[in-house]
């Protein structure tokens, strides 16, 4: 009893000394939940990125803004014509009304006679006077009732046309919103990101944003001075590209408002083309029609009044007023004002009195 007692002793200190010479093996602690005071902060944008960032927004803007405006001018063209077209049905309608009048009139006339043709009435009459007075007057007759008819069934077919160009213009006109509409929020939205952006920096950082951008585009138009873009510049102004140029310079300090046109506040195209109109040579409304139809020139050709045509997209357009100057209206937030010729990207020189 005694020696089981000491054997089971002996293997339970046998066990317990196994138990605590094993290796132990480490269990890893769960990780803590992050909490927001944790969690590293985004990295703030530079002021340079910011910049560069504002001027993309304000760029897709403008682009949008061409796009609104040209949807627009086509609008207006769109309802002229529905409107012509309108005016031609009613016409239409009037006159086919008219001339069934008339053959309706006729088919009575005949019934009061018995029914009886005209040359049967004749045959009946037994004066050989009255008979030659009515075969003339008969033959009038037959080639007004001819003509009439022809006229009915022309009418008729331009009435057709008239109502199925104005269907089509409806579909154009309405399809011309839906663009307006759409380039209208894209307007909205770059806007709305851009001033958000400015919005969020201090003062001191929006006078620094500020001055980044007039040294930019300083050095760009340095750059483009070096390379001897004036070098054979020395043109002078047509009459009409004066009376241009003197309107353009007349709206400096005037605010930049998309899609504006004047009086008090113009897009970058709505100033150009208001004041080629003052110069009684009206030009496409938008940047990009105005880079698309107007006469093209190299810009050692270019002279006052010419229009040079900015970034890839032909979405900003400034008037050359000369001494590698341009007049124009930047974007949003800024005033119609003077700019070097070469501080953005020329895409290209149009001559809108060539």
């Amino acid at each position: 009893m005694n020696r089981r007692h000491c054997a089971s002793a002996a293997i339970t200190l046998v066990c317990a000394l196994a138990l605590l010479t094993a290796p132990v093996q480490a269990l890893a602690a769960p990780a803590p939940e992050p909490t927001p005071s944790s969690t590293p902060a985004p990295a703030r944008k530079s002021l340079e990125e910011v910049r560069e960032e504002i001027d993309t927004l304000y760029r897709k803007a403008g682009a949008a803004t061409d796009a609104y405006n040209l949807a627009e001018e086509q609008a207006k063209k769109q309802s002229a014509e529905l409107g012509r077209l309108t005016d031609a049905i009613d016409e239409g309608e009037a006159r086919i009304a008219e001339l069934k009048s008339r053959a309706g009139a006729q088919a009575r006339e005949q019934y009061r006679n018995g029914g009886l043709p005209p040359g049967a009435q004749l045959m009946l009459s037994g004066d050989p006077g009255l008979f030659l007075d009515g075969v003339s007057q008969l033959r009038q007759g037959q080639q007004a009732t001819k003509g009439m008819l022809g006229e009915l069934e022309q009418s008729q077919e331009d009435l057709e046309l008239y109502t199925k160009d104005a269907g089509l213009n409806w579909k154009k006109l309405e399809a011309t919103r839906l663009k307006q509409k759409k380039a209208k929020k894209s307007i909205d939205a770059q806007i709305a990101a851009a001033e958000k952006l400015e919005a969020q920096l201090e003062k001191e950082e929006r006078a620094r944003l500020l001055k980044m951008e007039r040294d930019a585009a300083s050095t760009a138009q340095s750059a483009w001075l070096s390379s001897g873009a004036l070098k054979d510049i020395d043109r002078e102004a047509s009459a009409s590209g004066k009376a241009a140029v003197a309107f353009a310079t007349a709206q400096i300090g005037k605010p930049y408002v998309w899609g504006a046109e004047g009086p008090g506040s113009y897009d970058c195209s709505g100033l150009t083309s208001q004041a080629w109109a003052a110069a009684k040579r009206p030009i496409p409304r938008t940047s990009q029609e105005q880079w698309r139809q107007l006469p093209r020139i190299a810009v050692q050709d270019m002279r006052p009044g010419d229009l040079i045509i900015y970034h890839s997209d032909a979405s900003h357009v400034g008037m050359y007023v000369g001494g590698g100057s341009i007049v124009h209206a930047p974007r949003p937030g800024r005033d119609v004002t003077l700019a070097g010729a070469g501080s953005m990207e020329i895409l290209g020189v149009v001559r809108p009195d060539k």
